[in-house]
């Protein structure tokens, strides 16, 4: 197995040449850098992570703590993550916290005591916890997602103006009642998503109707309850917005069981659109988020949160897409 002092040999430098390229613990020349990475490819040395935490105090790892990665959302954020922490020379350790707040600061924690040197996260609806033992221990960290304040980095999509888009476009089809499957209460997409649905009866000039907002909690299983509930009220609506795609599936599982339409008798579009939205019978009209540029957003502000610990913490916003499909209603 090749050592360091092979290499330095191969290259003609000294061993603390090489161990200043490989760490980055001082400038060196473009010239000699590139035969010392010729010679590492030559003899196929590698580098002891170990070894260079101990001279650096940095392992080069990022920890990622994603609720739901099985969510075609979650999957390509972490895609997204990944792909930018790799092309960064990061490794990348994840753990679920479960969108539970207890669980989520035990996540937390053990990617610390990994020692990652950075962590990103997309907060549950009550992460006060996992905040102050972040704080307390300095941890730098990003949120995604999910916002949690300005005194933090944080990146996610624009949820507002989309979701009213979504709505008004609904109302340009006729209908008047105009259904919200709501997300899990405490998470600031829910909020926002709320507060577009507002926004777009009101540029409608339709009334806001309390009950035709039901909380599907983010879940298939939550919204199909809820649909159901919102199916049995005395004047049903004629359209329903969902603001996720998991509940999504969970509105169409209650429509098909109480033998509903889409769009026929129930005009549908949602928030979140995935891959295979293009093959359902009627096709869905959707928001598509970024989500894979949502990922490397979040990385691209956590080293430069690395590089610049003392910086002013930044929020990013992302634009999201309208994919006009024919589940509203009308041709697509």
């Amino acid at each position: 197995m090749a050592t360091m002092a092979d290499v330095a040999r191969r290259a003609g430098v000294s061993v603390a040449t090489v161990s200043h390229v490989l760490n980055d613990t001082r400038p060196v020349r473009p010239a000699t850098r590139d035969a010392v990475r010729a010679a590492i490819d030559e003899l196929g040395y590698t580098h002891n992570t170990l070894a260079r935490a101990l001279v650096t105090s940095r392992t080069r790892s990022i920890g990622l703590a994603v609720s739901a990665i099985s969510n075609p959302y979650f999957t390509e954020i972490f895609q997204g993550v990944e792909a930018s922490t790799l092309q960064a020379g990061y490794s990348l350790l994840i753990a679920d916290p479960h969108d539970d707040p207890g669980h989520e600061l035990k996540a937390v924690r053990l990617l610390h005591e990994r020692r990652v040197d950075g962590l990103i996260v997309a907060p549950s609806p009550a992460p006060g916890p996992m905040l102050g033992y972040l704080t307390q221990a300095k941890v730098p960290a990003v949120f995604l997602d999910r916002l949690v304040g300005d005194a933090h980095d944080q990146v996610c999509a624009e949820n507002e103006e989309p979701m009213a888009r979504l709505v008004t476009h609904l109302a340009d089809q006729g209908h008047t009642r105009i259904a919200l499957v709501a997300g899990t209460p405490g998470l600031s997409t829910t909020t926002e998503r709320i507060a577009g649905y507002r926004t777009g009866l009101g540029r409608a000039g339709l009334p806001y109707v309390p009950e035709l907002v039901v909380e599907g909690n983010s879940r298939a299983q939550g919204a199909e309850q809820a649909t159901r509930r919102l199916l049995g009220l005395g004047a049903p609506p004629t359209a329903l917005v969902t603001a996720n795609n998991a509940m999504t599936i969970g509105a169409l599982q209650a429509l098909r069981a109480a033998r509903l339409s889409v769009p026929g008798d129930m005009a549908l579009a949602c928030f979140d659109d995935f891959s295979w939205a293009d093959l359902f019978e009627p096709r869905l009209t959707a928001v598509a988020q970024p989500s894979r540029d949502i990922g490397a957003a979040a990385v691209r502000l956590l080293l430069d949160r690395l590089d610049a610990p003392g910086r002013a913490p930044r929020t990013v916003r992302l634009p999201c897409t309208f994919v006009h499909r024919s589940s509203c209603g009308c041709a697509d």
